[in-house]
This record gives structure tokens, sequence and C-alpha cells, in this order.
């Protein structure tokens, strides 16, 4: 069977990091967060300091959809890439990376529409990690150290750029249950029962 990939669409505190984490350990396969901005940049030649400051950020361009088919054929040399705006880039190299690294192994990504960069791909299971607001600050306190207040805010926050992210360069809409293979309550499953679901879901399918 070929290499598969298992992708994590996640609220901000609901732990979607950590299942992917328990995954890793147990399926003894890689998962990749930000180390996937090391990648794309090593790939694309661009600095690694711009994919940390346009990590996941949305856009208001409509420029993006007009060079994609040129793009698609023409890569990195294409006059419409060099001219495309910087977040665009940094999307398109993310996009790239994963696809490359679905092709050379089996590996957990989570977030940065790797689900969309993946739609084609035979053995992709895409996951999206949700909870209860309670939880999730709770979670974020224990993590962060942080106030309920500053958890509040950094989760509305957040949830709202991954929101615009998401729904901008992959046409779905962010947690929405039919954006996904599979959508799981981490607030009543727990990290751990996340990701026995998960490597369920993967044996029903017969993925790996």
């Amino acid at each position: 069977m070929s290499n598969y990939v298992i992708t994590i669409g996640r609220e901000f505190g609901s732990g979607g990091m950590d299942v992917g984490r328990a995954l890793s350990e147990q399926l003894g396969i890689k998962c990749y967060d930000k180390e996937l901005l090391q990648i794309a940049a090593k790939e694309s030649g661009l600095c690694e300091e711009i994919f940390q400051n346009h990590d996941e950020k949305p856009t208001n361009s409509f420029l993006y959809s007009l060079v994609m088919d040129t793009y698609s054929v023409s890569g990195y040399t294409a006059s419409s890439y060099l001219d495309m705006p910087l977040n665009h880039k940094v999307f398109l190299a993310q996009f790239d990376a994963i696809k490359n690294l679905a092709e050379k192994e089996s590996c957990i990504i989570v977030g940065r529409c790797a689900d969309y960069a993946l739609s084609e791909h035979k053995h992709c299971l895409s996951v999206f990690i949700h909870a209860d607001k309670e939880f999730r600050i709770q979670h974020l306190k224990d993590t962060y150290g942080w106030t309920a207040e500053k958890a509040r805010d950094m989760m509305n926050k957040t949830d709202k750029k991954r929101a615009s992210y998401y729904n901008y360069y992959s046409s779905k809409k962010w947690g929405d249950s039919r954006s996904y293979h599979l959508t799981l309550d981490s607030s009543q499953l727990g990290i751990k029962g996340c990701a026995e679901m998960i490597l369920k879901y993967l044996e029903i399918r017969k993925i790996r």
C-alpha cells in the first residue's frame, strides 16, 4: 500500500496537536506542524522567517485565483509567481511541501489546509478536532499558564484567523463536518480517546 497521511484541523485549545503527537507515537510516523515551515522554506528558497510571519494568515486578494492556472503549469519560475503577493507564495510553497511529504512518507500533518492539498490522495484521512469552550480555556491555561481572559481572547482570535485562511484557500468551511472525513470532540473523548477513534477509523477504511 502507498503512504498514508492523517491531516488534523483543530480549534485552538482543543488539543489537536496533542492528538497528532499521540498518533505519531502509536503509529511510528512523524507529526508535522511548525516543522513544515522549515521544509517549505528550504524547498522554495524563501526565508523561513517569512513563513513564520505569514503562517496560516488569511488574505483578501483576488490575485491568487487569477494566477493559479499559470503557476500549476510553470511553477516557481512563472512570471505570475514572481509577481504574486508574499502570502500566496507562502501558501503555495507549503502546498507543494505537503504533497511532496505525502509522496515520500506516511505522516501526520496539523493545520495548513493539508486536507485540501491532499484531497486527491487515496490514503488520506482528514480529521477535525473541536471541544467546548470551557475545556479549551482550561487546556490553554494549563499549557501556557495564561489567565482565563487571555485564553479566551487568544482562542477567539486564533480560530477566526484559521477559519479565514482555510475558507479562502480551500473553498470549504473550516470546522464544518462536511469538510472532513471525521470530526471529534476532545472535551468528550479526551486526547487518548480521539487518537483511539482515529486509529479505529484507519482500520475500518483499510488506510494502513
